[in-house]
């Protein structure tokens, strides 16, 4: 699987805006991208519903692209195997969502695949401080999770800064990801911010041509650094 590369900003298409009825026609439009950006919902965590192991193996077996898995789920822990076995190769899990944080990134690390916490737009990085050792990316959320099409939150990016300054700060190497109401409009003010990786789902799905979009947003990130 390409994971892309340190140097550069990824670009990761959410298929929560993606039309469901031609899901794997949707995946091959973003072939281009860097990773695929997997929102698992419950309907607990957060309110909507959205998808779970079996649509991620099926889409497994239609594209080599990177798989990450933002789980927005209760208690994570109890479906990590689940979605190792389904084909992913990094997953997120929420700050808030674990009530044993450490716990559940080490059971992530120990299925051999990568890890990653994200914090919501109210939670501090002080949250996820003590457990950077085991985290391959911090997920700053730029919207309140559970619904695609939502308006960027400015005041966010102060966060994603802070992220990027934790990661140089302590010698962890970790990607410091955005997501929600990113698009080509403002993907040249997250990476200026510290993001490395860009999730965007309507940006990318709603536009006649994705893998065009998708090069915007990568030429527009890569041109501030």
């Amino acid at each position: 699987m390409s994971t892309g590369t340190n140097n550069r900003v990824k670009i990761a298409p959410s298929i929560l805006a993606a039309d469901f009825a031609r899901l794997g026609e949707q995946v091959d439009a973003v072939r281009n991208a860097d990773w695929l950006h997997l929102d698992v919902m419950d309907g607990n965590f957060v309110p909507s519903i959205s998808f779970g192991p079996g649509v991620i193996k099926a889409l497994r077996a239609r594209t080599s692209l990177f798989f990450d898995a933002h789980l927005m789920v209760e208690e994570p822990g109890r479906f990590i195997g689940a979605f190792v076995d389904a084909g992913a190769d990094l997953i997120t899990v929420h700050a808030e969502a674990c009530k044993h944080l450490h716990r559940t990134l080490q059971q992530i690390r120990d299925a051999g695949v990568k890890a990653g916490v994200a914090v919501n737009p109210a939670t501090s990085l002080e949250a996820v401080r003590h457990v950077l050792h085991l985290v391959d990316l911090v997920l700053v959320m730029t919207v309140n999770p559970g619904f695609g099409g939502q308006r960027f939150l400015s005041e966010t990016l102060v966060k994603v800064k802070e992220a990027r300054e934790l990661a140089e700060s302590t010698g962890r190497n970790f990607d410091v990801q955005v997501d929600g109401g990113v698009g080509p409009e403002n993907a040249a003010i997250c990476a200026r911010a510290g993001a490395s990786v860009l999730v965007a789902g309507t940006a990318i799905f709603a536009a006649a041509d994705p893998a065009r979009v998708i090069e915007e947003m990568r030429a527009s990130a890569q041109a501030t650094n």
